[in-house]
């Protein structure tokens, strides 16, 4: 039988409450993506430092931006990934090889494989989940 990843509601109430850099994937500046308010959300709501990573490399909500998770200077304890799951992968293991501590893939974003790995390496996963959206039901609850 195949093992699906569930996400532990104490590691997603300490990533969204530890002060932590998180590298964004997908962020760029075109206003119609979530990328961009849910963006804003992690570094002025939850207070995050943010690093935008996007094909372009923008500048977003005026933070320097990079075309890859190892052109960032310094460590970066969670990467967001606003990509598709048949591009994740390949993100994730970026992420692995930079030495964050997690790896966060948004609402509608399942690779099994990737959480697996991930998880292997020693990082915390979240999969298929909005920090704004948890960030509210940490609020509620």
């Amino acid at each position: 039988m195949r093992q699906h990843h569930i996400n532990d509601p104490d590691t997603i109430r300490r990533l969204l409450t530890t002060q932590a850099r998180w590298a964004i994937v997908g962020l760029s500046n075109n206003p119609l993506r979530a990328a961009v308010g849910v963006a804003r959300i992690i570094r002025d709501d939850l207070g995050m430092d943010i690093v935008p990573v996007s094909l372009k490399g923008d500048t977003v909500h005026g933070e320097r931006g990079y075309t890859r998770l190892d052109e960032i200077p310094g460590t970066i304890d969670v990467v967001d990934c606003f990509v598709n799951s048949q591009r994740v992968g390949a993100v994730v293991d970026q992420a692995i090889e930079i030495g964050a501590k997690a790896v966060w893939l948004q609402v509608g974003v399942v690779d099994e494989a990737a959480a697996a790995r991930a998880t292997a390496a020693g990082l915390d996963v979240v999969m298929d989940a909005c920090p704004a959206i948890e960030r509210r039901n940490l609020m509620r609850s």
